[in-house]
Order: structure tokens, then sequence, then C-alpha cells
């Protein structure tokens, strides 16, 4: 094991903040629990984040990959090292391949029971051709039929999965297209899938680093690590080796994060899959997929019906063989039960239920790769949400200023289309100068018909955010600093905490300059002697320096990003025109200067997102906050769009306010918890089960990639159905091992669209309720089709069960059965999957996937035992009608099936007396088995509408607003019509002409369903969780 435990240590470098224990106890975790080749992949995948160049030197860096830090690799050397390595792109997963789907869509669940079936009925074809009788060749075209309609399914499912595998196809935009390379000296562009390792590369603002480089030079670098560690904040790059860690040194820069401002030099040390970015995701594909909760509802109906249908007909056959009925006979008995009892509907009505919500939610910006992954989202109890691009918008707004002693807020909307504050006081204007003339930002070229928030700035995140504001505050911030003219200037460093920058004047005719800087408030403060208050400079005493503290404190508690400003205006007397200023002579003045104020930014929250999780909290959805943000920023935002509710208190929130030691308040007291990477790396799964189950409302903030998969297992060991959103590399573990990964489509990174199960186009968390709402739409209309399929297996059953008990003669053939199930009620139980969500589909908690179930008891004992059941009586009803019209009365037709079948009796007489030949007996037979079809075919177009509604009234709902429905009750009728009196249909399927009458038998008995299920509703609504409910509630 030593080996391991060093990697699986190592393993908790991947994120930005503490969580090492908990991560390796995950790691080896998933590795005791995984198969041999695939532990053995994760194992030396992990084994090579070892890396140590950040802590070499440059001349053994040279050494180690045959290059130079002047010149770079030479040409020869640099193909060599392509064909060897393979180009400087991340491998897409492997892919199943497509005769597998295929494969799958033919041969999984339902179909395997419709294969059994059709193989029944050839085999009974083959015997009755052995036997020399050809006499109908009933079971041959029942054959085929059940293979077409396994055939046709099949390629209707696999068509649906390929179009939208093929819109996934559409984002593979990750590895920028070009780089600067040196080779032999020269400095040229390639395309950067052609990089290999030892490759001199050059990048600067605006660029995406092409691969994981070693930097050997930068001036004022910093780069976006968003995408890997989840933090927003700049991360400076250097020569130096700051630490230990790659992940944390300042010398590495790691493949597909941004650069965000100044130049780098550096060697590419790590290409493609080998690069961290490339091992994080390989991480992910080690994580093994779990079942769809719906995918595990189809199994256990497929179970249930292949148990009912095997027993009834197992039972049938044995006794068709005991009471002296042939091998051949008895099998027809067997696969008539198996015809019966299969719902040849079901599969294409699933495909469509869940094509059509994947169409749906396509419309409001969701790609769904996983058609089944629709449900889960219906499914979902707890959101696992990203906070930066998901929850916020992903840029740094102004969102307060203090000046004058006042607190001003600033717009923060989406589309900030204008200030609330009072913009003539002096004050304002001097800091309003100060943060437009002290900032190194600028607008990209080319975007003057851009909205400003829209705007793409070559820039930090905050100085991007002061520029815009700047910006929408005084028209045109750049035409603005060309009015001062910038003569000197000084970085923002770690170890300064401030920039610093000096300009000539507007005015031609003052000839003095303008000192101006920023930075952390506290190091600027300190540098200042004077305050400016309504544009007069006053003595920074005591009591300003309180009220300084008091706002600071007060910006600085809502989670906000907080910079000061000052300036300083220098005498011509010192400083004229043309002046030598030399920033490391620091022959100017940096203290006694003028404070003028307060700016804090915060990336602001979706203006849609306060309303989404509150539709996620009425619908019984616990949305948890993780990000790598800080603690006290996380909180603020989790507060400001209702993850953490109005009034509910952290530990430390009630500590405060009882002004007690945190460790004295019982935890059991806070609602809301804001747990931190380093408390996480402290606590055991189980304690932190126990937090999630304590708390309601959660927030994990500083979180390592590691962690968060954490946390979305320790969801899940709570009998949770997990969703995950993200858009990082670092959030693909978890959107792998989620119930429901969701990937940002604009902000994401390829690895989480490709761990994900939907994307949201739009990054907006609000699309994800809407998602939610069709998830549980699915289901529903699932279960309503399932129970109007179900219920018609009664009276195509019962048939069988009298025939063989009571010997009367048949009422209903096989092939009859397959007609009720692929013509008239396929397009009914498809329609279902149109039908609009009852009104309280979104009041509901979260079903229970081990109680709730696609088909339980409740359904199951309605839909046979009481619709079916009337369904029965009515085809019986229908079908004695018949007989006794013809002259066969109900107490004659009780034993009489012997001679009935008797191809060699010729005079049969009925209850008149009247003879009957075998053939008009079989001419008879064939119009009962039209008549019981027409009976069931009634009765359903009652049970279709039933079946609209589970709870709520058919007349809430409505009759008409779903017009496929509608339109598949004509065509039921329609087609019933046909196959009674087409001709040719007596010849070919055994339909015959019926009289009118017949047609009437079965309506009252459609109304009485009608009647009997609005009983049923009202029950349920009137009383709920009593004994009505529990039983009649499906």
């Amino acid at each position: 094991m030593g080996k391991a435990e060093n990697y699986e240590l190592h393993q908790v470098e991947l994120g930005p903040g503490p969580g090492g224990d908990m991560a390796a106890k995950m790691s080896k975790k998933k590795a005791a629990s995984g198969g041999g080749k695939r532990k053995e992949k994760l194992e030396n995948m992990k084994k090579e984040m070892e890396i140590n160049d950040h802590q070499l030197s440059v001349p053994e860096l040279e050494q180690k990959y045959r290059t130079s830090a002047t010149k770079g690799l030479s040409a020869s050397l640099a193909a060599e090292l392509l064909l060897r390595d393979g180009p400087n792109a991340l491998r897409p997963p492997r892919g199943t391949p497509e005769y597998v789907k295929f494969a799958r869509q033919l041969a999984g669940g339902l179909q395997c029971l419709m294969w059994v079936a059709a193989a029944i009925c050839l085999i009974a074809f083959a015997i009755q051709a052995s036997e020399g009788d050809l006499t109908t060749d009933d079971n041959l075209y029942l054959a085929l039929a059940l293979i077409a309609v396994v055939v046709v399914t099949g390629c209707f499912g696999y068509y649906q999965e390929f179009k939208s595998t093929n819109i996934i196809a559409s984002f593979k935009n990750l590895v920028p297209q070009q780089a600067t390379v040196i080779r032999d000296g020269d400095k040229f562009q390639i395309n950067a899938d052609q990089l290999v390792v030892g490759d001199l590369v050059e990048m600067k603002g605006g660029d995406r680093v092409p691969a994981d480089i070693r930097i050997l030079q930068a001036q004022g670098c910093k780069v976006d690590n968003s995408s890997l560690t989840g933090e927003s904040e700049p991360q400076t790059r250097s020569p130096e080796c700051t630490h230990e860690s790659p992940l944390e040194t300042r010398n590495i820069a790691f493949f597909s994060t941004m650069c965000l401002e100044g130049t780098a030099q550096g060697l590419v040390v790590n290409t493609g899959d080998r690069t961290i970015i490339g091992r994080i995701a390989s991480l992910a594909s080690g994580v093994e997929n779990e079942k769809t909760p719906i995918a595990i509802e189809i199994e256990h109906f497929v179970d249930i019906i292949a148990g009912l249908a095997i027993l009834f007909g197992g039972t049938f056959f044995i006794v068709a063989m005991c009471i002296g009925y042939t091998f051949l006979r008895a099998m027809v008995f067997f696969m008539a039960i198996v015809v019966a009892y299969v719902p040849e509907g079901l599969l294409a009505t699933v495909t469509v239920c869940l094509s059509l919500t994947a169409k749906r939610l396509a419309s409001k910006n969701c790609v769904v790769k996983n058609l089944e992954a629709v449900e889960t989202l219906g499914s979902t109890s707890v959101i696992c949400s990203d906070k930066t691009g998901t929850l916020t918008q992903n840029r740094m707004t102004v969102s307060h200023l203090w000046f004058d002693n006042h607190i001003h807020s600033a717009d923060t909307t989406e589309d900030q289309s204008g200030q609330t504050f009072d913009q003539s006081s002096e004050t304002w204007r001097a800091l309003c100068r100060v943060l437009t003339l002290c900032n190194r930002a600028a607008f990209k070229s080319g975007q003057d018909a851009v909205p400003v928030p829209k705007r793409i700035v070559i820039g930090d995140a905050s100085e991007t955010a002061l520029l815009k504001f700047s910006e929408l505050t005084l028209g045109n911030s750049m035409g603005y600093r060309e009015r001062f003219p910038k003569v000197c200037e000084i970085p923002f460093n770690s170890t300064n905490k401030f920039q610093l920058s000096i300009h000539t004047l507007e005015d031609p005719r003052d000839p003095r300059h303008v000192l101006v800087m920023k930075g952390a408030p506290e190091r600027v403060l300190e540098r200042c002697s004077s305050i400016l208050i309504k544009g007069q400079e006053l003595p920074l005493d005591e009591q300003w320096r309180e009220a300084f503290q008091t706002a600071y404190l007060s910006l600085g508690g809502l989670g906000e990003r907080v910079l000061g400003f000052c300036q300083l205006y220098l005498s011509e007397k010192d400083y004229p025109h043309g002046y030598a200023f030399d920033v490391e002579a620091m022959n100017f003045p940096t203290s006694g200067l003028c404070f003028a104020g307060l700016v804090s930014m915060i990336d602001p929250p979706r203006a849609t997102v306060p309303d989404a999780v509150l539709k996620c909290r009425t619908a019984g959805i616990r949305v948890i906050m993780v990000t790598g943000d800080h603690p006290i920023t996380a909180k603020a935002i989790a507060a400001s769009v209702g993850i953490i509710s109005e009034g509910s208190e952290t530990v430390e929130d009630i500590a405060a306010r009882l002004r007690v030691p945190v460790d004295q308040v019982n935890r059991k007291d806070a609602r809301a918890c804001v747990i931190n990477g380093m408390q996480l790396k402290d606590m055991d799964p189980s304690e932190l089960v126990e937090a999630l189950r304590t708390h309601p409302e959660m927030v994990f903030a500083r979180t390592s990639p590691q962690q968060k998969l954490v946390i979305v297992e320790s969801c899940q060991r709570l009998g949770a159905i997990v969703a995950v959103t993200g858009d990082g590399v670092n959030d693909s573990p978890a959107l792998k091992k989620a119930d429901i990964g969701v990937a940002m489509g604009i902000a994401g990174s390829d690895a989480a669209k490709n761990a994900a199960d939907m994307i949201l186009l739009d990054d907006n968390f609000a699309s994800i309720v809407t998602g939610v709402e069709q998830g549980r739409l699915i289901f529903d209309n699932l279960k309503k089709s399932i129970a109007y399929t179900l219920t018609k297996n009664i009276p195509e059953l019962t048939p069988y069960l009298i025939y063989i008990t009571v010997s009367v003669p048949l009422p209903l053939g096989c092939i009859t059965i397959l007609f009720i199930e692929l013509c008239t009620d396929i397009f009914p139980s498809v329609s279902l999957a149109y039908e609009k969500a009852e009104s309280d589909i979104m009041h509901l908690r979260p079903r229970n996937p081990k109680r709730d179930r696609l088909v339980n008891e409740p359904l199951a004992a309605y839909s046979y035992f009481q619709i079916g059941a009337i369904q029965s009586f009515a085809g019986f009803t229908d079908y004695f009608t018949a007989m006794a019209q013809e002259g066969w009365f109900p107490l004659l037709c009780v034993g009489l099936r012997p001679q009935w079948e008797d191809h060699h009796l010729q005079d049969l007489q009925d209850s008149y007396g009247q003879e009957w030949t075998f053939g008009q007996r079989l001419y008879q037979q064939y119009t009962c088995y039209t008549v019981f079809f027409i009976s069931i075919e009634m009765c359903q177009i009652a049970d279709v509408l039933i079946r609209k509604t589970r709870r709520l009234s058919a007349f809430q709902q409505g009759f008409f607003r779903n017009r496929i429905l509608v339109i598949a009750i004509v065509f039921q009728v329609c087609i019933g019509c046909f196959l009674c009196y087409c001709p040719g249909m007596p010849n070919i399927f055994n339909f015959m002409p019926i009289r009118y009458q017949w047609w009437l038998v079965p309506m009252p008995f459609g109304l009485l369903i009608f009647v009997y299920d609005e009983i049923r509703k009202l029950g349920v609504r009137c009383c709920p969780g009593s004994w009505w409910d529990q039983e009649l509630y499906y």
C-alpha cells in the first residue's frame, strides 16, 4: 500500500481548499469498490499527479525536456514528440458502439417479452405446418406483427438517442485554435493541438493557456483558475516556485485556464490528457454511472409483467393440457396470455414521453444527453449547485459605494440600466475619477454596438467591474482616460496591496499632476492624512477612522470585495510638467494622501434565481450551495437568493446574538449551516451525514473537487436523489457521481459537459426548475399511461379464463388482442404523454423512489380489479348479447365449447333448434371476437379520459386541452369502424361486420367508469391521508 498511500494523499491537492483526509478516505473507498482494471487505471492516473517541474531550475528543465529556454525546441524534435505523444487535445471518453446502442433498443426490458411471444407464435405455426394444419395463418401474422413492433420502436428509440448525441458534438471547443511558439529561435503561431512538451510558448491577456506551462518570465501576468478551483479571484503567475503543490505554486499555468492580463513565457510540461485538467477528467470517467430512477422503475415494471405473464401463461398451459388440449392448442393459450400481458404500446409511450420532454426542454435552453435523465430531474430531492455563473451572473459588479459618510447602493441588475445614488457630489466626482484612471482594464475593440454589461474586457474581474461601472456612469471611460494621460504607474502586487498611477490633468491651463491609488482599504487608509467630505478635505481624525471602519465592516459583512480609493494633487513647483517619475526610486509621495471613498463589488445573483429557489422549496427540493468561494461571500449570496431563508440563523449567528461562545450553542437550534473546506476536512462521513440531516439549509465554501464528490455521496447516503450543477473541470467527478449532472453550456468546460446528463445552454439555474417540472410530468404521464395500458389486461385475460373453466365458445382471439394493443390503444396511450401537468404538480414533495413506484399496489388494484373488472363485465355483456341475438342463450353457451369446436359436427342446434355448421359457428365466433373487441375499445375511451388526472377532476383539467388525445380517440373509433366494415377483413384478420346495437351495449359501462373515477378523485382530494387516499390514490 505504500505507493498507493502516497498517491491517495497527493490527490487532496486537486482543489484550492483543504480536504485531504476526506479526499483520501473517498479515494480509498472508490478504489476498493471498483473492478481490477478500473482500479489500476485510477491508481496510475493519480500517481502521475506527482509532478515536480515547478521545483526544477531552468537548466534542469532544459535537460529534462531537451529544449532551450531562449530558442525552444528544434523542429525535428518537436515532430518526433508529436508522433510519440499525440496531439494536445483531451480525448473524449470512449463511447458505446452504435451497434450496441441499437441492440439495446431491440433487446431491453419489455422487448425481451415480445421476442418470447413472437418465438412462441412461430413455434406454434411450425407445429401447425408439420401436422399439415394450415387452415389459418394467425400465428404467423402474430409473430411477424410482434417482430415489426419491436424493430420499429427500437429504431425510433435509437433515432432519438442518436439525435441527442449529435447535439452534444457541437460543444468540442476547449482547445484554443492558435498558440504562439518559439522553435529554433523563430517565433510563429501554430494550432494549439500541435504543441508538445518542451515547447517554448508565449501568452498574453485574453489568451487561453494552451497546455500546462512552467512560467519562465512574466510581466503582470494573472490567470483565472475558476474552471479548475472554483475560485474567481485572479491568480498571479511568476517564475518563482512559491509552494510545494503544483496546483498552488505561482510558476505553473494550467491548460484551458484564461490569462486575464499581462504577458508570460514558459515551457510546456504536459499536453492533452496528461495535463492536470485531463487527469481530473479521467477521474470523472473512473466514477461509475448510476442507473436512473426511471430505468429502475421500468425494470421493476418489466419484472412484474414478466412474472404475471409467465405465471398465468404457465397456469393456462397446464390446465389446457390437463383437460385434454393438444400441445399446440396449449401453446396458443400460453402465447395469448403473454400477448395480453405485454403492453406493446408502452415501448413507444416511454420513448415519446422522454423525447417529447427533451424537445420541450431544448426550447427552454436545456439539452438532454440521456433521455432517462429528464425523469431523474423530476425525482430530484436535493440540488447541489455551484455559485459562480449558475446562481450568479459570473461577472463582478459594483454593488455599494461609501463616500460622504453614506453607503450608496449601485445597480447590480443584469442590464444595469441606471444608478440610483446622487451623482452631483464633488466627492463622488473625485471617486469616479480615481476608479476610472487607476485601472488597467480595457474593452476589446469593435464592441461599440454591444451593451456595456455584455462587452468583453481584457483585465481581471475587479478592474472589469470598475471599468464597466465607469463606462455606465461617465459614458466614455476610455475617452475620459485619454484626457488624463498616464505618466507613471505601479501595478498591484501582493506585498504593497495597492495600485498607483500618476496623470496629467485634462485642463491645459493647470500643469499639476494627480496621483490616484486603489487597493486594500486598510492599506490605502494608512497612507492618508485627510478625507474628502462633500468636496472638502478634512483631517482624518479618530472620528472619521471609526466611520471608515464601520462602513468597511458593514460592506465586508455582506460578502463583498471592498477596495479603498484616494488621491493627491502634486504641486507644480515640486513636480513640474515633464517631471521624470521613477517607480524604482519612488521620487513621489505615497503618503499624506486624501481618502475619497470605498467601492465594494460582488458577483450578483441572477434575477431569476430567487424565484427559482422559492419554487424548489415549495416543491420540497432542498438547494445546497457548494462553492470554492469565501464563506462570507457564499453565505451572503445564499441569503440573497433564498437558500438561507430570512430569519434562519447559523450557529455563529446564534452565538453572536446571545453573546456566548459558539461551543455553548446547541447546533440543532441552527436551521442554517455554513461549512468550509477546513471544517469538512476534519469531519468523517457520518458527521457530514448528520450535519446534512440536522440543518435544512446548507452552504459549503472553499471546497475542493473531492469534497464536492463526498458531499454528493453523503446526500445519496440519506436516500436523496441528487442533482449537481457545475461548469468547471473540477466539477466533473461530482457531475458524474450525481443521479443527474447539469453542466453549463456557456461557461462550462468540455470535461464538465462530457460528465453531465444535461446542459443548460443559458447557464441559468432557473432552467433547472423547468426541468424538475417536466421530469415530474414525465413520471405522472407514464404512470397514467401504464394504468391505462394495464386496465385492458383483465378483459383480455378473462375470456380465456371463462373459456377454459366454463367451456363457453372463445370470446376473444389472439390476433384481436394484438390489434387492441397495437392499433386502437397505442395512440391514446402515447397521447397521454402530451397531457399538461395537473395544477398542483409543483406543490408536491419529491417522490420517494423506494415507496412511490411507477407501478404500485393501488395502481395495479385499481386498474385490474376495479376498472378492469367493469370492462370485463361490459365485454361479456356484449358477447352474450351477440350470442343470444343469434340464437345462443347464455345457459346453453355454458359447456358448449367441445361441440362448438368439433370440426366434424355440422348440425349443432342453438336455443331455437336451428342447426349450425362448423363454418357458420366459426363465423359467429369471429363476430364475437369483434364484439368483445369493440366493447373493450368503447370502455378504453372512458378509461383514457379518466387517466388525464390522478387527483384533480377531469373537469378541472379540461377535456380538450390535450388535442393529441382528442385526435387519438377519434382515430381509435375510426380504426374500430375500419376493422369491422372494411371488405376483406373477415378473411385476413377475422373481423366481422356487427350490428350497431352492439356498439351501444358497452356505453353505460363507460359512463359508470367515468363516474366511479370522479368519486374516487373527490375522496382523494377531500380526505388526504385517509384510508381512501392511501388505497385509491395511485
